[in-house]
Protein backbone atom coordinates (compact mmCIF):
# COMPACT_ATOMS: atom_id res chain seq x y z
CA UNK A 1 0.00 0.00 0.00
CA UNK A 2 0.82 3.63 -0.82
CA UNK A 3 -0.26 6.10 1.81
CA UNK A 4 1.68 9.10 0.87
CA UNK A 5 -0.08 11.94 -1.64
CA UNK A 6 0.97 11.83 -5.29
CA UNK A 7 1.31 15.04 -7.57
CA UNK A 8 -1.42 16.29 -8.44
CA UNK A 9 -3.75 14.39 -9.71
CA UNK A 10 -1.16 11.65 -10.77
CA UNK A 11 -2.28 8.09 -9.58
CA UNK A 12 -0.02 5.02 -8.78
CA UNK A 13 1.42 2.68 -10.92
CA UNK A 14 -1.04 0.66 -13.18
CA UNK A 15 -4.07 2.73 -12.94
CA UNK A 16 -5.06 5.17 -15.78
CA UNK A 17 -2.88 8.31 -15.91
CA UNK A 18 -5.27 11.40 -14.76
CA UNK A 19 -2.78 14.11 -14.21
CA UNK A 20 -4.71 17.44 -13.72
CA UNK A 21 -2.20 20.46 -13.80
CA UNK A 22 1.35 19.95 -14.59
CA UNK A 23 3.50 21.62 -12.12
CA UNK A 24 5.70 23.40 -14.57
CA UNK A 25 7.47 25.08 -11.64
CA UNK A 26 6.60 28.91 -12.79
CA UNK A 27 3.88 29.26 -10.16
CA UNK A 28 5.36 28.79 -6.51
CA UNK A 29 6.83 31.37 -4.05
CA UNK A 30 9.46 28.68 -2.76
CA UNK A 31 10.17 25.98 -5.16
CA UNK A 32 12.70 23.49 -4.76
CA UNK A 33 14.53 21.15 -7.69
CA UNK A 34 16.07 18.06 -6.50
CA UNK A 35 18.14 15.07 -7.84
CA UNK A 36 16.37 12.10 -8.03
CA UNK A 37 18.68 9.33 -8.13
CA UNK A 38 22.99 9.64 -7.56
CA UNK A 39 23.70 13.20 -8.43
CA UNK A 40 24.75 14.35 -11.68
CA UNK A 41 21.01 14.64 -13.03
CA UNK A 42 21.40 17.75 -15.17
CA UNK A 43 19.38 19.92 -12.23
CA UNK A 44 21.36 22.65 -13.25
CA UNK A 45 20.08 23.26 -16.59
CA UNK A 46 16.53 23.34 -15.35
CA UNK A 47 17.30 25.39 -12.33
CA UNK A 48 18.72 28.08 -15.26
CA UNK A 49 15.55 27.94 -16.92
CA UNK A 50 13.53 28.30 -14.00
CA UNK A 51 15.43 31.37 -12.54
CA UNK A 52 14.36 33.62 -14.58
CA UNK A 53 10.81 33.73 -12.91
CA UNK A 54 12.71 34.06 -9.65
CA UNK A 55 13.47 36.50 -7.10
CA UNK A 56 16.34 34.28 -5.35
CA UNK A 57 18.24 30.99 -6.26
CA UNK A 58 19.24 29.63 -3.81
CA UNK A 59 21.96 26.96 -2.12
CA UNK A 60 20.87 24.73 0.44
CA UNK A 61 23.76 22.02 0.99
CA UNK A 62 26.99 20.37 0.04
CA UNK A 63 29.84 22.58 -1.40
CA UNK A 64 32.08 21.59 -3.79
CA UNK A 65 31.66 19.12 -4.28
CA UNK A 66 28.86 19.54 -6.63
CA UNK A 67 28.97 20.47 -10.37
CA UNK A 68 26.83 22.54 -11.97
CA UNK A 69 27.70 22.98 -15.99
CA UNK A 70 25.60 25.68 -17.74
CA UNK A 71 25.86 26.79 -21.25
CA UNK A 72 24.55 29.95 -22.18
CA UNK A 73 25.66 32.09 -25.61
CA UNK A 74 28.07 29.19 -26.20
CA UNK A 75 29.78 30.22 -22.74
CA UNK A 76 30.67 27.30 -20.71
CA UNK A 77 30.67 28.14 -16.65
CA UNK A 78 31.16 25.22 -14.02
CA UNK A 79 29.83 26.24 -11.05
CA UNK A 80 30.75 24.06 -7.48
CA UNK A 81 29.62 26.61 -4.90
CA UNK A 82 27.94 29.69 -6.95
CA UNK A 83 24.19 29.51 -7.79
CA UNK A 84 22.96 29.25 -11.13
CA UNK A 85 21.56 32.70 -10.63
CA UNK A 86 24.67 34.19 -10.97
CA UNK A 87 24.20 34.51 -14.84
CA UNK A 88 21.69 36.79 -14.49
CA UNK A 89 22.13 40.20 -13.53
CA UNK A 90 18.58 40.79 -11.71
CA UNK A 91 18.83 37.76 -9.35
CA UNK A 92 19.68 37.75 -6.30
CA UNK A 93 21.95 34.49 -4.96
CA UNK A 94 22.18 32.90 -1.71
CA UNK A 95 24.73 30.06 -0.21
CA UNK A 96 23.00 29.20 2.96
CA UNK A 97 23.90 28.32 6.05
CA UNK A 98 23.77 24.23 5.25
CA UNK A 99 26.62 24.69 2.10
CA UNK A 100 30.65 24.46 3.65
CA UNK A 101 32.45 27.14 1.83
CA UNK A 102 36.04 26.95 0.14
CA UNK A 103 36.40 30.48 0.01
CA UNK A 104 39.39 29.84 -2.92
CA UNK A 105 36.91 27.85 -5.07
CA UNK A 106 34.13 30.84 -4.25
CA UNK A 107 36.80 33.55 -5.50
CA UNK A 108 38.00 31.18 -8.36
CA UNK A 109 34.04 31.44 -9.35
CA UNK A 110 33.61 34.97 -9.03
CA UNK A 111 36.98 35.47 -11.02
CA UNK A 112 35.00 33.20 -14.12
CA UNK A 113 32.28 35.94 -14.07
CA UNK A 114 34.52 39.05 -13.92
CA UNK A 115 36.48 37.74 -16.94
CA UNK A 116 32.67 36.82 -18.65
CA UNK A 117 32.07 40.23 -17.73
CA UNK A 118 28.48 39.75 -15.57
CA UNK A 119 27.95 41.87 -12.94
CA UNK A 120 27.20 40.49 -9.50
CA UNK A 121 27.81 43.53 -7.42
CA UNK A 122 25.19 43.10 -4.46
CA UNK A 123 23.75 40.04 -5.87
CA UNK A 124 25.65 37.24 -3.84
CA UNK A 125 24.68 36.84 -0.04
CA UNK A 126 26.07 34.45 1.95
CA UNK A 127 25.45 32.95 5.52
CA UNK A 128 27.47 34.10 8.42
CA UNK A 129 26.30 30.10 9.90
CA UNK A 130 27.52 28.92 6.84
CA UNK A 131 30.96 26.60 7.87
CA UNK A 132 34.59 27.40 6.19
CA UNK A 133 35.69 24.52 4.36
CA UNK A 134 39.61 24.56 5.42
CA UNK A 135 42.65 23.56 3.09
CA UNK A 136 43.26 21.01 6.47
CA UNK A 137 40.02 19.54 5.65
CA UNK A 138 41.01 18.54 2.26
CA UNK A 139 44.21 16.82 3.72
CA UNK A 140 41.63 15.08 5.55
CA UNK A 141 39.73 14.16 3.19
CA UNK A 142 42.57 12.62 1.43
CA UNK A 143 44.17 11.15 4.21
CA UNK A 144 40.99 9.47 5.10
CA UNK A 145 40.38 7.87 1.77
CA UNK A 146 43.65 6.44 1.38
CA UNK A 147 43.22 4.46 4.92
CA UNK A 148 40.05 3.01 3.48
CA UNK A 149 41.63 1.45 0.94
CA UNK A 150 39.37 -0.83 -1.23
CA UNK A 151 36.77 0.17 0.85
CA UNK A 152 37.10 4.34 0.10
CA UNK A 153 33.83 6.25 -0.47
CA UNK A 154 34.80 7.70 -3.65
CA UNK A 155 34.68 11.30 -2.29
CA UNK A 156 35.61 14.50 -4.09
CA UNK A 157 38.35 14.83 -1.76
CA UNK A 158 37.32 18.40 -1.17
CA UNK A 159 37.05 18.49 2.69
CA UNK A 160 33.00 18.38 2.64
CA UNK A 161 32.98 15.40 5.02
CA UNK A 162 35.76 16.22 7.04
CA UNK A 163 34.44 20.01 7.78
CA UNK A 164 30.79 18.28 8.62
CA UNK A 165 32.08 16.32 10.88
CA UNK A 166 34.09 19.13 12.77
CA UNK A 167 30.24 21.05 12.58
CA UNK A 168 28.76 18.02 14.39
CA UNK A 169 31.71 18.12 17.06
CA UNK A 170 31.03 21.60 17.68
CA UNK A 171 34.58 22.87 16.75
CA UNK A 172 33.85 24.53 12.89
CA UNK A 173 34.78 27.44 11.60
CA UNK A 174 31.46 29.53 10.17
CA UNK A 175 31.73 32.32 8.41
CA UNK A 176 30.68 34.88 10.53
CA UNK A 177 33.74 33.71 12.77
CA UNK A 178 36.34 35.06 10.58
CA UNK A 179 34.86 38.83 11.45
CA UNK A 180 35.34 38.15 14.74
CA UNK A 181 38.39 39.14 17.33
CA UNK A 182 39.22 35.45 18.59
CA UNK A 183 39.26 33.79 15.00
CA UNK A 184 42.34 33.22 15.35
CA UNK A 185 42.00 30.77 18.48
CA UNK A 186 39.40 29.08 17.13
CA UNK A 187 41.27 28.59 13.90
CA UNK A 188 44.10 26.85 15.58
CA UNK A 189 42.07 25.05 18.23
CA UNK A 190 40.47 23.18 15.13
CA UNK A 191 43.91 22.71 13.34
CA UNK A 192 45.14 21.54 16.60
CA UNK A 193 42.12 18.38 16.82
CA UNK A 194 42.37 17.76 13.68
CA UNK A 195 46.48 16.93 13.12
CA UNK A 196 45.76 15.16 17.12
CA UNK A 197 43.01 12.60 14.48
CA UNK A 198 45.56 12.79 11.86
CA UNK A 199 49.24 13.55 11.83
CA UNK A 200 50.30 15.85 8.81
CA UNK A 201 52.41 18.63 8.35
CA UNK A 202 50.91 22.01 8.26
CA UNK A 203 51.31 25.84 7.21
CA UNK A 204 48.73 26.68 9.40
CA UNK A 205 50.17 30.44 9.57
CA UNK A 206 50.23 30.51 5.57
CA UNK A 207 46.32 29.52 5.71
CA UNK A 208 45.32 31.70 8.11
CA UNK A 209 47.12 34.76 6.70
CA UNK A 210 45.17 33.87 3.27
CA UNK A 211 41.88 33.72 5.14
CA UNK A 212 42.22 36.81 6.58
CA UNK A 213 43.32 38.34 3.30
CA UNK A 214 39.64 36.97 1.67
CA UNK A 215 37.99 38.95 5.07
CA UNK A 216 37.84 42.45 2.71
CA UNK A 217 36.85 40.81 -0.92
CA UNK A 218 33.55 38.82 0.90
CA UNK A 219 32.93 41.16 3.60
CA UNK A 220 30.22 43.06 1.91
CA UNK A 221 28.31 39.54 0.51
CA UNK A 222 28.13 37.74 4.10
CA UNK A 223 24.85 38.43 5.64
CA UNK A 224 22.11 36.46 8.21
CA UNK A 225 20.42 34.87 5.28
CA UNK A 226 18.13 33.11 7.59
CA UNK A 227 16.44 36.48 8.41
CA UNK A 228 17.07 37.66 5.48
CA UNK A 229 15.06 34.94 2.97
CA UNK A 230 12.63 34.93 5.65
CA UNK A 231 12.25 38.66 5.33
CA UNK A 232 11.88 38.16 1.76
CA UNK A 233 9.33 35.86 1.27
CA UNK A 234 7.16 37.58 3.94
CA UNK A 235 7.42 40.33 0.99
CA UNK A 236 6.03 38.42 -1.34
CA UNK A 237 9.68 37.72 -3.10
CA UNK A 238 9.71 33.72 -4.31
CA UNK A 239 12.58 31.67 -3.67
CA UNK A 240 14.13 29.04 -5.72
CA UNK A 241 16.62 26.18 -3.65
CA UNK A 242 18.59 24.59 -6.07
CA UNK A 243 19.96 20.92 -4.39
CA UNK A 244 23.44 19.54 -4.62
CA UNK A 245 23.41 15.85 -5.03
CA UNK A 246 20.33 13.77 -5.05
CA UNK A 247 18.40 11.66 -2.86
CA UNK A 248 20.18 8.14 -3.28
CA UNK A 249 23.51 10.13 -1.65
CA UNK A 250 21.34 12.21 1.48
CA UNK A 251 23.62 11.14 4.55
CA UNK A 252 20.12 9.93 6.10
CA UNK A 253 17.98 8.30 3.13
CA UNK A 254 21.23 7.78 0.80
CA UNK A 255 22.95 4.16 0.15
CA UNK A 256 25.37 4.94 3.15
CA UNK A 257 28.10 4.76 4.04
CA UNK A 258 28.72 5.33 -0.18
CA UNK A 259 26.80 8.75 0.18
CA UNK A 260 27.51 12.26 0.94
CA UNK A 261 27.66 14.16 4.24
CA UNK A 262 24.90 16.45 4.09
CA UNK A 263 20.51 16.48 3.72
CA UNK A 264 20.00 15.98 -0.05
CA UNK A 265 16.06 15.96 0.12
CA UNK A 266 13.82 18.27 1.13
CA UNK A 267 14.26 18.60 4.57
CA UNK A 268 17.61 20.10 3.73
CA UNK A 269 16.04 22.85 2.05
CA UNK A 270 14.53 23.41 5.78
CA UNK A 271 17.44 23.07 7.66
CA UNK A 272 19.92 24.64 5.23
CA UNK A 273 18.15 27.47 4.17
CA UNK A 274 16.32 28.29 7.50
CA UNK A 275 12.84 28.31 5.55
CA UNK A 276 9.78 26.32 7.34
CA UNK A 277 8.70 22.99 5.38
CA UNK A 278 5.22 24.71 5.40
CA UNK A 279 6.27 27.15 3.07
CA UNK A 280 7.71 24.69 0.67
CA UNK A 281 5.22 25.14 -2.05
CA UNK A 282 6.73 22.07 -4.37
CA UNK A 283 9.25 19.95 -5.69
CA UNK A 284 10.82 19.35 -8.87
CA UNK A 285 12.47 15.93 -8.74
CA UNK A 286 15.22 15.70 -11.64
CA UNK A 287 15.95 12.28 -13.31
CA UNK A 288 18.25 10.98 -16.04
CA UNK A 289 16.76 9.16 -18.28
CA UNK A 290 19.30 6.38 -17.62
CA UNK A 291 20.94 6.04 -14.32
CA UNK A 292 24.88 6.56 -13.19
CA UNK A 293 26.56 7.14 -10.17
CA UNK A 294 30.03 8.13 -9.36
CA UNK A 295 32.41 6.63 -7.29
CA UNK A 296 32.25 3.57 -5.37
CA UNK A 297 28.81 1.75 -3.89
CA UNK A 298 25.47 0.03 -5.07
CA UNK A 299 24.20 0.07 -8.39
CA UNK A 300 21.54 -2.32 -9.11
CA UNK A 301 20.86 -1.60 -13.32
CA UNK A 302 24.92 -1.08 -13.71
CA UNK A 303 26.01 -1.93 -17.56
CA UNK A 304 29.12 -3.02 -17.75
CA UNK A 305 29.31 -3.45 -21.54
CA UNK A 306 29.36 -1.61 -24.68
CA UNK A 307 25.63 -0.09 -24.19
CA UNK A 308 26.97 1.05 -20.67
CA UNK A 309 30.06 2.85 -22.51
CA UNK A 310 28.26 3.95 -25.80
CA UNK A 311 25.89 6.07 -22.62
CA UNK A 312 28.85 7.26 -21.22
CA UNK A 313 30.38 8.44 -24.35
CA UNK A 314 27.23 9.89 -26.19
CA UNK A 315 26.16 11.54 -22.77
CA UNK A 316 29.84 12.60 -21.78
CA UNK A 317 29.19 10.79 -18.68
CA UNK A 318 32.50 12.07 -16.61
CA UNK A 319 32.29 14.05 -13.66
CA UNK A 320 32.14 18.17 -13.33
CA UNK A 321 34.24 18.35 -10.23
CA UNK A 322 36.38 15.46 -10.51
CA UNK A 323 36.66 14.00 -14.44
CA UNK A 324 36.02 10.75 -13.39
CA UNK A 325 33.96 8.52 -15.38
CA UNK A 326 30.27 7.72 -14.32
CA UNK A 327 29.40 4.12 -14.16
CA UNK A 328 26.20 3.90 -16.37
CA UNK A 329 23.04 1.54 -16.67
CA UNK A 330 19.28 1.93 -17.34
CA UNK A 331 16.94 3.86 -15.51
CA UNK A 332 16.01 2.49 -11.91
CA UNK A 333 12.35 2.90 -10.94
CA UNK A 334 12.75 1.66 -7.48
CA UNK A 335 15.22 4.68 -7.00
CA UNK A 336 12.91 7.04 -8.52
CA UNK A 337 10.24 5.69 -6.64
CA UNK A 338 12.00 6.02 -3.51
CA UNK A 339 13.35 9.73 -4.16
CA UNK A 340 9.49 10.22 -4.92
CA UNK A 341 8.29 8.72 -1.55
CA UNK A 342 10.64 10.89 0.36
CA UNK A 343 10.51 14.35 -1.38
CA UNK A 344 6.92 13.92 -3.13
CA UNK A 345 7.51 15.23 -6.31
CA UNK A 346 4.68 17.49 -8.24
CA UNK A 347 6.37 16.85 -11.24
CA UNK A 348 9.81 15.35 -12.78
CA UNK A 349 11.86 16.85 -15.01
CA UNK A 350 13.62 13.77 -17.62
CA UNK A 351 17.09 14.66 -18.64
CA UNK A 352 18.87 13.88 -21.51
CA UNK A 353 16.71 11.87 -23.51
CA UNK A 354 18.65 12.28 -26.12
CA UNK A 355 21.55 10.09 -24.90
CA UNK A 356 19.21 6.86 -26.19
CA UNK A 357 18.55 8.23 -29.21
CA UNK A 358 20.88 5.44 -31.14
CA UNK A 359 19.51 2.38 -29.48
CA UNK A 360 17.30 -0.34 -30.89
CA UNK A 361 15.37 -1.17 -27.75
CA UNK A 362 15.43 0.43 -23.99
CA UNK A 363 15.26 -1.32 -20.89
CA UNK A 364 13.43 -0.34 -17.73
CA UNK A 365 14.42 -1.40 -14.07
CA UNK A 366 10.90 -2.04 -12.89
CA UNK A 367 10.90 -3.26 -9.82
CA UNK A 368 13.29 -5.00 -7.13
CA UNK A 369 13.02 -8.62 -5.78
CA UNK A 370 14.72 -10.16 -3.19
CA UNK A 371 14.46 -14.07 -2.41
CA UNK A 372 11.06 -13.72 -5.17
CA UNK A 373 9.55 -11.50 -3.30
CA UNK A 374 8.76 -8.07 -4.92
CA UNK A 375 9.71 -4.91 -3.03
CA UNK A 376 6.81 -2.61 -2.26
CA UNK A 377 6.46 0.72 -3.54
CA UNK A 378 9.03 3.09 -2.06
CA UNK A 379 11.14 0.68 -0.26
CA UNK A 380 14.86 0.46 -0.08
CA UNK A 381 17.10 -1.70 1.14
CA UNK A 382 19.05 0.23 4.22
CA UNK A 383 22.29 -2.18 3.95
CA UNK A 384 24.68 -2.86 1.17
CA UNK A 385 24.45 -6.40 2.11
CA UNK A 386 20.55 -6.23 1.38
CA UNK A 387 21.46 -3.85 -1.74
CA UNK A 388 23.45 -6.57 -2.88
CA UNK A 389 20.59 -9.44 -2.93
CA UNK A 390 18.27 -7.31 -4.85
CA UNK A 391 17.23 -9.38 -8.17
CA UNK A 392 16.31 -6.33 -10.73
CA UNK A 393 13.02 -7.38 -13.12
CA UNK A 394 13.15 -5.44 -16.52
CA UNK A 395 11.01 -4.60 -19.25
CA UNK A 396 12.02 -3.86 -22.70
CA UNK A 397 10.66 -0.98 -24.67
CA UNK A 398 11.10 -0.05 -28.49
CA UNK A 399 13.79 2.59 -29.06
CA UNK A 400 13.23 5.16 -31.26
CA UNK A 401 16.78 5.93 -33.55
CA UNK A 402 15.90 9.82 -34.31
CA UNK A 403 17.11 13.24 -33.46
CA UNK A 404 14.94 14.78 -31.17
CA UNK A 405 16.69 17.85 -30.27
CA UNK A 406 14.17 20.10 -32.04
CA UNK A 407 11.21 18.86 -30.30
CA UNK A 408 10.03 21.34 -27.68
CA UNK A 409 6.34 19.77 -26.96
CA UNK A 410 6.20 16.88 -25.51
CA UNK A 411 3.74 15.26 -28.40
CA UNK A 412 6.57 16.11 -31.04
CA UNK A 413 8.95 13.34 -29.67
CA UNK A 414 8.63 10.16 -31.53
CA UNK A 415 5.81 7.78 -30.39
CA UNK A 416 8.31 5.64 -28.59
CA UNK A 417 9.86 8.24 -26.80
CA UNK A 418 6.60 9.17 -25.62
CA UNK A 419 5.63 5.60 -24.78
CA UNK A 420 8.90 5.97 -22.39
CA UNK A 421 8.18 8.88 -20.58
CA UNK A 422 4.77 7.53 -20.17
CA UNK A 423 6.13 4.36 -19.01
CA UNK A 424 7.97 5.82 -16.72
CA UNK A 425 4.80 8.08 -14.95
CA UNK A 426 2.68 5.33 -14.85
CA UNK A 427 5.28 3.35 -12.70
CA UNK A 428 6.55 6.32 -10.67
CA UNK A 429 3.12 8.09 -10.20
CA UNK A 430 4.28 11.29 -10.83
CA UNK A 431 4.20 13.63 -14.17
CA UNK A 432 6.93 14.74 -16.60
CA UNK A 433 7.18 18.40 -16.93
CA UNK A 434 9.95 18.97 -18.67
CA UNK A 435 12.15 16.53 -20.62
CA UNK A 436 15.96 16.97 -21.98
CA UNK A 437 16.27 16.92 -25.81
CA UNK A 438 19.77 17.81 -26.02
CA UNK A 439 22.74 19.23 -24.06
CA UNK A 440 21.84 23.09 -25.28
CA UNK A 441 19.86 24.99 -22.66
CA UNK A 442 16.84 25.53 -25.25
CA UNK A 443 16.63 21.66 -25.59
CA UNK A 444 14.10 21.05 -23.47
CA UNK A 445 10.36 19.70 -24.34
CA UNK A 446 7.70 20.69 -21.94
CA UNK A 447 4.14 18.59 -21.25
CA UNK A 448 0.93 21.60 -20.98
CA UNK A 449 2.82 24.62 -20.64
CA UNK A 450 5.11 26.57 -22.74
CA UNK A 451 8.71 26.98 -21.63
CA UNK A 452 10.27 30.83 -21.17
CA UNK A 453 13.34 31.56 -21.84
Amino acid sequence: DVRYTPAAGATFAGAPRAFSSICSGYDSQVLTVLGGQWGDEGKGKLVDILALKYDMIARFNGGANAGHTLVVDGKKFAFHLLPCGMLYEDKTNIIGNGVVVHIPTLLKELQSLDDANVDYDGRLKISDRAHLVLDAHQVVDGLRESALGSGAIGTTKKGIGPTYASKCNRNGLRVGDLFEDDFDKKYNALVDNLQSMYEFDYDRKEELDRLYSYKEKIEDMVIDTVHYVNSSIRSGKTVLAEGANAALLDIDFGTYPYVTSSPTTAGGVSTGLGIAPTKIDAAIGVVKAYTTRVGAGPFPTELEDDVGQEMRDVGHEYGTTTGRPRRCGWLDIPVVQYGHMVNNYQSMNITKLDVLSGLDEIKIGKEYKIDGEVLPYGMMPSTLDGLGKVEVEYETMDGWKSDISKCTKFEELPAAAQAYLKRIEELVGVEVSWVGTGPGRKEMATQGFEAVY
